[in-house]
This record gives C-alpha cells, structure tokens and sequence, in this order.
C-alpha cells in the first residue's frame, strides 16, 4: 500500500486522478449502489418475518443481527489474515476482492430459495449472514479504493459522492421492495415468506453478471503491492476512536431505519399501513441521498460561487427525483390500473405534495448546517450529528405527526456520518490503510447490535417510542468524534 501514501504518490495521485481515475471511480460507484439497494431490503424483510413467522421486536431485529454480524465476522477474519500474513489486498488487489465479494454475496442471495421453500427462519438468518460476509468483502477493498483515487484532503467528498449513489439504491430500494414483497409476489393463502424468493434469486443473478463484468475489466493497481504484517492500524488513536464512531453510526442508522415501518403504524404516531409506511422509509434513505450529494459538493475543491449554486440545485434535483420515485404508479406498470401509467403517475405526484411539502424545511436546516461546517469534514461531521440527536430527542418526547417527521429527517441529517468518519479515522494511517479499512467494517457490527437492543427496549418498556434512545446516544458518540475525537493522537490532524 506503500505507493499511494507516500507523499510523492499523494501528489502524483492528485494531479492525474481527474483525469485517469474518473473512469474507475464511475465504476466503482455501481457497487455502492447495488449494495444500498440490497441492504435496505432488511427493513422491509423485518415486518415479513414479524408477520410470517409471529415473532416478537427482539427476535424480527436479528435479521439485522445475521447480516451486520457478518460484517463483524468477516472484517475480523479479515483483519486476522492481515496481521498475521499481511494485508490479503495488496496480494490480490482490489479488482479480485470485488470479485470475491460479489460471488459470496450472490451464494447468499441463492440461499434465499430454500429458505424459503422450508419456511424457516433460521436459514433466512443464514443466507443473509452470507450475503453480509460478501458485503463486508466489498466494503473493505471499495471504500479505501474510492478515497485513494484522488488526492486525500477530497477523500470525504469522494467517498460522499459514492455514497450517494449508494443512496440512490437505499431510495428506490423501499420502494420496489415494499410493493414486490408486500404486494406484487404476496400470494394469498402462502406463508409470507414465499414473497422473497424470486426478489433474492434477482439479486443472485445481478451479482453474478456483476463478478464477470468485474473480472475483466481493467482498474488501476493504486496501492497494491506492500505487504505489512502486524496490527500496525492500531497504533493510532484516531483510528481506534473511528471504529467506535463507526460502531455507533451504522448502529444509529440502521437502527432508525429498521423501526420506521412499525413505528409510523403505531395509533400514537401516524397509524399508516406498512405499505404507505415503506414510502417513508423510502424518504428515510432518499435523505441520505440528498445530503451525502450535497457532502460531495461542500467537502470538493470546487469554487466558492460554483459549489454554493451547487448545494441550491443539486438538493431541488435530488428531492424533485425522489418524489418522481415515490410517485411511481406500480400497479399501472404492472398492468392493474385501468388509467393510464403516465396519467396515474401524474395524479400520484400531485397527491403526494402533501406529504413531500413537509420535507422542504429540512432541506432548507440542511443547507444551513453545511453554511456552518465551512468545508470542514470533522465540524460538519459534528453539527450534522448534533442534529440527530435533537431531532431524536424530539421524537422521543413528543408524539403524532411531530416525532414521525423527526425520525424520517433524521436520514437527511446522518447522511455525510459515514463517508466523513471513515475518511477522517483513515487519514494519515500510511500503508494501513487496508487493515485500518478492515477494522472499520469489522465495526459495522453495531448495525448487528443496537437495533436488537433498540427492540428489546422498546419489548420491555411497551413502548417503540421510548427506544429511540438507543440511536440518539449512538450519535451522541459520533457527534463528539466530529468535534474531538478524529483529532486525538494526530498532531497533523485536519479540522
């Protein structure tokens, strides 16, 4: 990994990657997609099972229990390999990881069919820890990948950019997830589990074609080839508090977001159906989308006027798409509605103005927020954080229309948490940058533990509302790593 970290290949790599690494980044973005996309599909999965299979909160949360464990799992496998034989990256490269990753991930996917054909639970829980083993393969070689193909003090604008393609997946995913699963392939008088199995074999498919696609093309070898061995990435402070920052973020976030649905059906909130609640979890991530475009904007090198029309349009655009998605007619595509597709889908865009107005002065704090954190990864990874845990707080304390807005903005406000802190707690580590990667992923495990622990308080206490408080210290943590913690140690440490 020496080539790229050295600062001679820092400066070399920011003066080319505009112009040689475009391609490779524009490839590279198609995984962040596929993998929001899939990964979103957990939230839809969790009221299926509940239903299907008559579990309580606790047990419906360990379908993000087997898939994040997973992350866990295969980062510290990982990480082991690393430190004792040396970083299997620069062995095999970054093209082979990708490749290895999609093939897991799609024997996953495959799994799903006898799963659902035995109508057992714990084989579900089965095929989605090997598609989450396959996921953390693409994470650990994708996310360094992204930020080393270009200079590193854009690397959080990069990642932000990928991650918003990764968004876009987690915007439409609900969407086709929800009508697929809870409507298109529910057969009445079969197990609810059935509606699964052709959506995953899908998935199976795609990834396949993806390892071919990935196997032959051409990427840059940045990085590769300097094999270290030992826990070298430990040694900084910075990244160890990373990996809690890490942990707390994707616990925080998919935490919120597995709630949504039985949240938003409560009589005390908003009391929707879970097919009219999936279009908010579908708002949820399309927030993230949004604000992770906008992150991409603000933390690049752009001009000051070119970057401030940018952070006006690009949020309208993104917001203007997401409401085009939503209003999708699927029933008239499917051929169930006897108006026409374009002419149901004008009347649906028209009808959801009322739900999409409420939005508009989240986008406006939004915008404001990224005014005060002036370019700055670290403070704007603070303000944004802060934010969540307010509008938790709120959510928490308040009932109806209020807490159900709060929870469904809080994707707008942790949009830029992960690209930040991965970039911040990767900054300066040199040729660890694999193995500090591995350790981050490996953290991903709090998506595997908080939301259980957020169902197991809201099944002792009687109440989903109260367990919000799980998320909202999850962000506490991340909003103090923004503000400190990606400091401590460094003595180069960028604000």
């Amino acid at each position: 990994m020496a080539a790229i970290n050295s600062p001679a290949a820092n400066n070399a790599a920011g003066t080319s990657a505009a112009q040689t690494f475009r391609g490779p980044f524009a490839i590279m973005t198609s995984l962040f997609f596929l993998w929001g996309f899939m990964t979103v599909f957990n939230d839809i999965l969790i009221p299926r099972f509940k239903e299907a299979f008559t579990l309580n909160y606790f047990e419906a949360m360990l379908v993000q229990f087997a898939f994040f464990g997973a992350y866990f799992i295969g980062s510290l496998l990982y990480f082991i390999v690393s430190a004792t034989t040396g970083d299997p990256i620069a062995k095999i490269g970054y093209k082979n990881g990708v490749v290895i990753g999609l093939l897991i991930s799609a024997t996953g996917s495959a799994l799903f069919w006898p799963a659902a054909t035995a109508t057992s639970y714990p084989m579900f829980l089965v095929a989605l820890f090997v598609v989450g083993l396959g996921f953390a393969m693409l994470q650990i070689a994708a996310n360094p990948y992204v930020t080393i193909l270009g200079p590193e003090r854009t690397a959080s604008s990069r990642l932000n950019l990928a991650q918003g393609f990764n968004s876009i997946g987690t915007t439409i995913g609900p969407l086709i997830g929800g009508w697929l699963i809870f409507q298109y392939f529910s057969r009445t008088g079969a197990h609810g589990a059935d509606s699964v199995k052709v959506p995953y074999l899908a998935f199976c498919i795609v990834f396949v074609l993806l390892a071919i696609v990935f196997f032959f093309i051409k990427l840059p070898h940045i990085g590769e080839g300097k094999i270290e061995r030992g826990a070298g990435a430990l040694k900084y402070p910075h990244v160890v508090l990373g990996i809690v920052a890490i942990f707390m973020y994707v616990g925080g976030e998919v935490a919120v977001g597995s709630a949504i649905i039985n949240f938003l059906g409560q009589s005390t909130v908003a009391a929707l159906t879970e097919v009219e609640a999936s279009k908010y979890v579908s708002l949820y991530w399309g927030g993230l989308m949004i604000g992770r475009f906008m992150g991409a904007v603000e933390l690049s090198d752009m001009k000051k006027l070119n970057k401030q029309i940018s952070l006006v349009v690009i949020p309208l655009l993104a917001y203007l798409l997401l409401w085009v998605a939503q209003s999708a007619p699927l029933d008239a595509l499917r051929g169930g509605s006897e108006t026409g597709v374009f002419a149901a889908w004008q009347e649906r865009f028209v009808q959801n103005w009322a739900m999409f107005k409420n939005y508009l002065p989240f986008l406006a704090l939004c915008w404001l927020l990224f005014q005060f954190g002036k370019s700055q990864a670290g403070r704007t990874l603070m303000i944004f954080s802060t934010c969540v845990v307010v509008l938790l707080l709120t959510a928490v304390l308040v009932g109806g229309k209020t807490a159900m807005w709060c929870v469904v903005a809080v994707g707008l406000f942790t949009s830029i948490g992960w690209s930040n802190t991965f970039s911040l707690a990767i900054e300066g580590v040199g040729i660890y940058k694999s193995q500090a990667s591995s350790l981050l992923v490996m953290a991903i495990l709090g998506g595997a533990l908080l939301p259980p622990l957020q169902g197991l308080v809201a099944d002792l206490t009687k109440n989903l509302q109260i367990s919000f408080i799980v998320p909202l210290i999850a962000y506490a943590y991340v909003a103090f790593y923004g503000a400190k913690g990606h400091r401590i140690g460094r003595k180069d440490a960028a604000a």
